[in-house]
């Protein structure tokens, strides 16, 4: 666990005031730093561990509310206490502190803001509790108290994302194994009963939330449950026509190209798509793009300047 000295804002390297994006693009540039697969470093998977409880603290609005009103101890807080009345009681903790001190070293007795003798640990049990506190009032109290839901998010490549399957996950100080959906999109909620914040006295704990974030990718773009990718044909293909081979994240595919084709028409691979629940997948688009070779050999220059000769297409008359 993070010492409790240390301040989530501090950790991710953001002002109090920072923005949800701002805290965003922190969490993502440290945790692609200091994750354990990338960073051999021993440690490393302590920077990641803070980072991560850090950013599961502040990504969450309520949550982070109560942080910023109540501090490292906010869980431990009831829902209805108001901060300041909470600020009050810390620094009446604080001035009984320094007078049981002064009364040990000179016989002298302090005086506590909620009488003598009175702990503000035992007095937030009894909130918790229901039971009362020394001093204070017996019974009446909040009662248990369910704990928080919290979030974080989850990194998956499309592939990842395509096919789902069991992954371990690192929230906090807590190492999980995740069962992903197959074919979970951009922004989904993956949820995760009970484990999130702890509940008080008994009461059950708060669920986690993952949000999934799918990686940008060399050759996938992905758009709603859509794939596209680049199809790069050779001239001949584009003006014959061909039946190519095409990588898909379900393995190789074949796409007929139409004679005649142009760079930047889209063919359409119903079904090839993302999967998605009652067996709405979905297409997969290849935009087409074609190549000429850098070099050409003898008869490959021979052939093209035959054609040239020959040919009456000018793609850029006017029509």
């Amino acid at each position: 666990m993070m010492p409790p000295d240390r301040d989530f804002y501090e950790i991710l390297g953001v002002q109090r005031g920072a923005s949800q994006e701002e805290i965003q693009r922190a969490y993502r540039k440290l945790a692609r730093v200091n994750h354990p697969d990338v960073n051999k470093d021993p440690a490393a998977e302590d920077r990641f561990k803070e980072v991560s409880e850090a950013y599961s603290v502040l990504s969450d609005p309520e949550t982070r509310r109560r942080y910023d009103a109540f501090g490292p101890n906010f869980r431990q807080v009831p829902e209805d206490v108001d901060p300041e009345t909470w600020a009050r009681a810390q620094g009446r903790r604080t001035r009984a502190g320094a007078g049981a001190g002064r009364a040990g070293r000179g016989g002298a007795t302090g005086q506590a803001g909620f009488g003598e003798g009175i702990d503000l640990d035992d007095l937030l049990e009894g909130l918790f509790s229901g039971r009362g506190a020394r001093g204070g009032r017996a019974g009446g109290g909040w009662g248990p108290i369910p704990g928080a839901d919290q979030e974080a998010e989850i990194e998956l490549s499309v592939e990842d994302a395509y096919r789902g399957g069991r992954r371990s996950i690192t929230v906090g100080s807590r190492t999980l194994r995740v069962e992903i959906p197959a074919g979970v999109s951009d922004g989904q909620r993956i949820r995760l009963a009970g484990q999130g914040g702890r509940g008080g006295d008994g009461a059950p704990a708060g669920d986690l939330y993952l949000i999934v974030r799918i990686a940008p990718h060399p050759r996938y773009r992905v758009e709603g449950r859509d794939l596209h990718v680049l199809l790069q044909v050779t001239p001949w293909e584009a003006a014959l026509g061909a039946t190519v081979a095409i990588d898909t994240p379900a393995g190789e595919a074949k796409v007929k190209v139409p004679a005649g084709t142009s760079s930047g028409k889209r063919l359409r691979l119903r079904g090839r798509g993302m999967p998605g629940p009652q067996n709405k997948t979905g297409d997969l688009y290849a935009e087409v793009r074609i190549m000429v070779p850098a070099r050409l050999s003898e008869e490959e220059r021979r052939l093209f300047e035959q054609l040239a000769a020959v040919s009456t297409f000018d793609p850029r008359r006017q029509r």
